[in-house]
């Protein structure tokens, strides 16, 4: 069902290739946003979690997680 003031696609302005350039280039401004933001975020990431995998002290050492893989 269709409302007689409902616009067509045709009517649209941006529809079919017909956008403006303006509009164009500031979705090409938002992805290249969106990527810088996540490049930066992803180096954060890989940067600052690093995580030592040795669990224990010198009193107690801890797990000993190389004498039940060689089984």
């Amino acid at each position: 069902m269709r409302l007689d003031n409902e616009p067509s696609l045709d009517q649209i302005d941006d529809y079919n290739d017909n956008e403006s350039p303006q509009k164009r280039r500031t979705i090409y401004l938002v992805i290249l946003l969106i990527l810088i933001v996540g490049a930066i975020y992803t180096g954060f990431k890989y940067s600052y979690s690093q995580v030592d995998d040795y669990v224990g002290t010198e009193q107690n050492p801890g797990i000993n997680t190389k004498g039940h893989l060689n089984k």
